[in-house]
């Protein structure tokens, strides 16, 4: 197909083809063209693939899900038929990504089963020594053996891979020097497989929120649209999800003591 698909490239670029296939959208609603408008709402479901790809791998290395028991394709093949038939509830371009990310997690919310919040990792954090750590890593790696890459389509080069720079989780000027140590310290593979270890121990909305604001970009505001929650309460999940990743990170990595 040679229609542009957008990810996660410049945002500028993502705007423009936002505002390009809302406007086409709403032209073949109107001439009730549903084949080409489902053509042209393929632009922008790549983004929406990889969250929720995202969102069941996470799951099978939690060991909360069974390896093969959905596909990313299984919530986004309803989104046409959603965006379709509820028009009418979009009202400008704004609003066409948050619709698509609201009804996809409606989807997997109904499907995947609630995950139990691992409280005793939580309360526990400070006691962990790094060899605990180490130990914790190694049964989550053999857990989730061969499932980092259960799902093709992150391998493909449509749907990039997560970034875990820890910007977003060291925000403060004295946080991105202990940023800097870490990323000088430790590879990018050995980062990212220690991230996944903390996300797959956060409840399933927790989780998802830190996605949508690291991953996908939105602002808390759209998050609370998306969630159907409260602005608070959006940003004191990301504030714990924070927390908890800075400080698995400082305790397993930067205090010599452990």
């Amino acid at each position: 197909m040679s229609e542009t698909i957008i990810n996660n490239g410049n945002e500028g670029t993502i705007h423009f083809v936002m505002s390009e296939v809302y406007t086409k959208l709403g032209d073949l609603k109107n001439r009730d063209n549903r084949k080409d408008f489902n053509r042209e709402l393929l632009r922008i479901i790549p983004r929406v693939h990889r969250y929720v790809a995202n969102r069941l791998r996470i799951a099978v290395l939690a060991g909360k899900l069974n390896k093969g028991m959905f596909s990313p394709n299984d919530f986004t093949d309803q989104l046409f038929i959603e965006v379709y038939d509820n028009w009418d509830k979009i009202k400008n371009e704004k609003d066409l990504q948050p619709f698509l990310f609201k009804k996809v997690d409606e989807l997997l919310d109904d499907s995947l089963t609630e995950e139990e919040f691992d409280h005793i990792f939580f309360d526990n954090i400070d006691s962990y020594s790094k060899p605990e750590w180490d130990t914790m890593e190694e049964k989550f790696s053999t857990d989730g053996d061969g499932d980092l890459v259960m799902l093709e389509e992150l391998d493909d080069s449509s749907y990039p891979k997560d970034n875990y720079t820890l910007n977003h989780v060291f925000v403060t000027d004295e946080e991105k020097d202990l940023a800097e140590k870490l990323d000088k310290s430790l590879d990018k593979e050995r980062l990212e497989r220690h991230v996944d270890m903390v996300l797959s121990k956060m409840s399933s909305p927790m989780r998802s929120v830190f996605h949508l604001y690291r991953d996908e970009g939105f602002t808390s505001s759209e998050i609370a649209k998306i969630k159907e929650a409260t602005l608070s309460e959006v940003e004191d999940l990301l504030n714990r999800a924070r927390k908890l990743l800075k400080e698995s990170f400082m305790k397993r990595f930067l205090i010599d003591s452990n």
